[in-house]
């Protein structure tokens, strides 16, 4: 057997109203299609994959995400070429995103070029390119080095 990739990703928010006009803006600049919107909930799908968001429990509404405790560290979507990735930076600088880093090439793989961002909540997102085949190069080695946290 061999896995056909990532089905969905569904990240619980506790502010709600301010996540939902970031990711809608998000997705649909993405390309992905919403197919789903309710009071607790939206729905995205494309590019082989599909995001959701959900509304977190009223008893954690005042939590921020934090990207070292036990979870989710950050997700990566992967763009197309360079290019796309500097795309979707100035579209997010636009719109008064918070950037971690800009666009940079990093050490985890030949080529290897991301930008890292947070949502309203603080949930880390990252954008990324990897040229070829990446790591499923003959005799290439993942490295996380000291930038990873």
């Amino acid at each position: 057997m061999k896995i056909n990739g990532i089905a969905h990703v569904a990240l619980t928010v506790s502010r709600f109203e301010e996540c939902i006009p970031f990711y809608e803006s998000l997705m649909e600049f993405l390309g992905l299609t919403k197919v789903f919107k309710g009071d607790d909930f939206l729905y995205y799908v494309g590019g082989r994959t599909a995001i959701a968001i959900q509304r977190g429990d009223e008893q954690y509404k005042e939590e921020k995400f934090i990207q070292t405790r036990v979870g989710l560290h950050h997700v990566c979507l992967r763009a197309r070429c360079r290019e796309d990735v500097d795309a979707v930076h100035e579209f997010l600088v636009k719109n008064h995103a918070a950037i971690i880093h800009p666009p940079k090439e990093g050490p985890w793989a030949p080529g290897y070029y991301s930008f890292l961002f947070e949502d309203p909540d603080g949930i880390r997102l990252e954008i990324n390119h990897v040229p070829g085949k990446g790591l499923l190069e003959a005799g290439e080695n993942f490295n996380p080095g000291p930038d990873y946290k």
